[in-house]
């Protein structure tokens, strides 16, 4: 019934397909970022925390009774540690991004989304209709003359930590653009939260930003936390607003309690080992700073390609030398890239290697 469209993506270099990738290749293509997806002493003892409950699993929507004492505490912790009011635990980044922006963006109120937001931010914003307006990627005297040329009973912003596929940093004016115009600022954190910061606690830590009312952050656990799921961090306004309103939270399973309890401990991991994981970071970004000259604030590390089936190729030969890295098309990017994630747990040796190998074929 689709096959001449999908025909048409084969043609265009755009055919998707699921893999089961081996576990021997040296994994430089997921969000794992601290390699926490290995750990089998981090899952054991989620196992045990789950197993001090009779109820081992979600059974319900949060708001009927799929509320678990997990749940709350991840909730609690979280948000304490990160200097907001009040936190709520929901089944995954793109349930939460849906939540926030199709429940807080009300009639009369505007939403002002960077153009590179994530596609789960993009897709809840079509539900908005004309309440909502696109600035130019992290680019803060746009959002500024965007701001003033469309009020609103409520302003609010929707940009990235990290942006997902640029690896790029948030500018910092952006955060003082919503604080001179009033305007509540969502933070998706998905990329950052577990990467910056002297506690890794993500791009509020790294600038030096005190979370406040007006600031809301939503992060997901299946990256640097090495689990499944996603939380929101707010005022106790907020959250209980989205208690009532957002449907994702309300009418969806909530997440999984062992995911959530996994996410816990590692959460509790990287507190105890910011150090360790932050010096591995650092020197990561150096070996891409001697292998390619270039500044890498993330660990995520984009290389443009010259069309898709390039990609496909670098992709396919580099797995050949044991190396896995993303191969990432349109719609995705507009311009084909290797996606390289700097893994916290590969080897400096490994990620030398791989680096030069690209900067190889690149050349040729």
């Amino acid at each position: 019934m689709y096959t001449k469209e999908l025909e048409a993506l084969k043609k265009a270099g755009r055919f998707r397909e699921r893999h089961l990738y081996s576990d021997m290749l040296d994994d430089f293509a997921s969000n794992d970022y601290l390699g926490l997806s290995t750990k089998k002493k981090q899952f054991k003892k989620a196992c045990k925390l789950v197993d001090e409950y009779a109820t081992v699993s979600a059974k319900a929507s949060q708001l009927v009774n799929g509320y678990h004492p997990i749940h709350r505490i991840f909730e609690m912790e979280m948000a304490e540690q990160n200097g907001f009011e009040e936190g709520m635990v929901v089944g995954s980044g793109f349930l939460a991004n849906m939540a926030l922006i199709e429940s807080l963006v009300r009639k009369g109120d505007m939403l002002f989304m960077d153009e590179e937001y994530h596609a789960s931010g993009v897709m809840a914003a079509q539900l908005l209709g004309d309440r909502v307006v696109t600035f130019a990627h992290n680019d803060p005297a746009d959002l500024e003359e965007k701001l003033k040329a469309h009020p609103a009973n409520r302003q609010i912003i929707a940009v990235e930590g990290v942006y997902s596929m640029g690896g790029d940093l948030c500018a910092r004016e952006i955060f003082d653009v919503a604080e001179q115009s009033g305007a509540l600022l969502i933070v998706d954190e998905a990329h950052s939260a577990g990467v910056l910061g002297k506690k890794l606690l993500g791009i509020f830590e790294h600038y030096g930003i005190t979370p406040h009312e007006r600031h809301i952050k939503m992060g997901t656990l299946g990256k640097a936390y090495g689990s499944y799921g996603a939380y929101i961090l707010a005022s106790k306004t907020v959250i209980s607003f989205l208690e009532n309103r957002a449907k994702t939270v309300i009418y969806a399973t909530a997440p999984s309690v062992f995911d959530t309890a996994l996410a816990y401990v590692n959460m509790k991991y990287i507190r105890k080992n910011a150090k360790k994981l932050r010096a591995k970071i650092k020197a990561r970004q150096k070996v891409v700073k001697e292998e390619l000259d270039r500044v890498c604030e993330s660990l995520i590390l984009p290389i443009e390609v010259p069309d898709n089936e390039f990609a496909l190729f670098m992709q396919k030969g580099l797995m050949e030398q044991n190396y896995l890295v993303g191969a990432i098309r349109q719609p995705t990017v507009s311009t084909p890239i290797l996606r390289v994630i700097l893994n916290a747990e590969v080897s400096e040796e490994k990620l030398r290697h791989l680096l030069r190998l690209i900067r190889l074929n690149l050349v040729q």
